[in-house]
């Protein structure tokens, strides 16, 4: 008698169980989605299409809150459950008008949502106005971050074949802790350009190191706003003035103040006044528990230091504020990093469900509108515990009155 081997066991990840209604439960907070985004249901690209952009943003929104949904395949079996149907205002969709709908859908029409929402919104728990600084004045944290796109995206292709990247230029409220002007390009971008087509009066931009331009510089004063910003340590400068310190500046670690002309020769005709130099000595004190880490070399080239204590040199165009407000505003900088960190690393921005230049578009603005919503639903900077909560909420392990109570519990923290 001739036995039939067995068949080796095959492979690979397993596949996902069929998603359930019980996985997603608890959709009051979805009326805000549903009135949000009321705008773009009659926009349809094709007669034959049932898809609508609002039923298509609803679904997105959706997938950020609940980490059941991780992809375009979850996100269409979430599309038949009759809860989320009724909740969220959508049909049935097929998986194939999902992925087509969002790399026709003209992604501007969200940025505008953005942008309305982001006017209208403020965290409680921001960071507090500096003294002597103009109420009607904006700070504004300008930055970039990189997203890395899969190999089959070649329309990213970066450095070389084996790597695709996409870039996001973020301009970020640093009091009001809420993001705007967000701008999506490819990953070798031009971030100093991107701000100097977007330059508004009455700001205040705080920019690092790679925004060291002096005509932008220039620029920004220019349009009728100010700039904080950090420059190389081989910046050179002809000191005009040097400015007393006092205690508190000491304290602030400030340890220069000169009103200068900034640049070497040739470059010193780029800015039209003089301007503050502040040099800020930092010295973090070494984690917990963590060995010392070695010095390194910046990604500017330019000079080494200690992660743990280090020159800061900052320049700005306003001779009004005292030296430890510089240091003070530059340290609001770090909001946009932290945001950006909040922005991939929790909410799972950098998984990209979309593939096409509109939809990876889409995608990114949809994920400013969850941070917005989170400011929207708390009234607080959006953080990982809350993140959390409104997630088991979404999933159905949390009450809506366990919610409310967290939410509550933000808003002593703020009173």
């Amino acid at each position: 008698m001739i036995t039939q081997p067995t068949p080796p066991a095959k492979r690979g990840r397993k596949p996902r169980p069929p998603l359930r209604a019980a996985d997603i439960k608890r959709l009051k907070f979805s009326k805000p989605i549903r009135k949000l985004l009321r705008r773009l249901h009659s926009h349809k690209d094709c007669p034959n299409r049932k898809l609508h952009y609002d039923e298509l943003l609803a679904l997105v929104l959706l997938h950020f809150f609940n980490p059941v949904l991780t992809g375009l395949r979850s996100m269409n079996q979430a599309s038949r459950l009759r809860k989320v149907q009724k909740k969220l205002g959508i049909q049935r969709t097929s998986l194939g008008s999902l992925s087509e709908s969002a790399s026709i859908f003209s992604p501007e029409l969200v940025y505008a949502v953005v942008q309305e929402l982001a006017a209208a919104l403020e965290a409680q728990d921001g960071p507090r106005r500096p003294t002597g600084l103009e109420e009607e004045l904006a700070v504004v944290a300008v930055d970039g971050t990189l997203l890395a796109a899969l190999p089959r995206m070649a329309w990213a292709l970066w450095l070389d074949e084996e790597h695709r990247g996409l870039k996001l230029v973020l301009e970020f409220d640093a009091l009001r802790s809420v993001p705007q002007t967000p701008f999506v390009g490819h990953a070798n971008l031009n971030e100093k350009e991107v701000l100097r087509q977007n330059l508004l009066p009455r700001r205040l931009y705080l920019v690092d190191a790679g925004f060291a331009e002096y005509g932008l510089f220039e620029d920004i004063r220019q349009a009728g706003s100010s700039f904080v910003g950090r420059v190389h340590d081989n910046a050179v400068w002809q000191v005009i003035q040097d400015r007393p310190l006092t205690e508190a500046d000491r304290r602030a670690g400030v340890v220069l103040d000169q009103v200068v002309r900034l640049g070497c020769g040739p470059r010193r005709g780029d800015l039209s006044a003089p301007v503050r130099v502040v040099k800020v000595h930092v010295k973090n004190p070494p984690g917990a528990g963590l060995a010392r880490r070695r010095s390194r070399v910046s990604s500017k080239k330019t000079f080494r230091h200690r992660p743990t204590e280090y020159d800061l040199v900052l320049v700005t165009d306003r001779m009004d504020l005292a030296a430890e407000v510089i240091a003070l505003l530059f340290r609001y900088r770090w909001t946009l990093e932290l945001f950006f960190r909040w922005l991939k690393c929790l909410l799972g921005l950098r998984h990209l469900v979309f593939e096409s230049p509109n939809g990876v578009k889409t995608l990114i603005y949809a994920g400013l509108i969850a941070s917005l919503l989170v400011v929207l639903w708390t009234g607080r900077r959006p953080t990982k515990r809350t993140l959390e909560m409104i997630q088991l909420y979404f999933q159905g392990w949390a009450a809506l009155d366990e919610l409310e109570a967290h939410i509550a519990t933000l808003e002593k923290k703020n009173a």
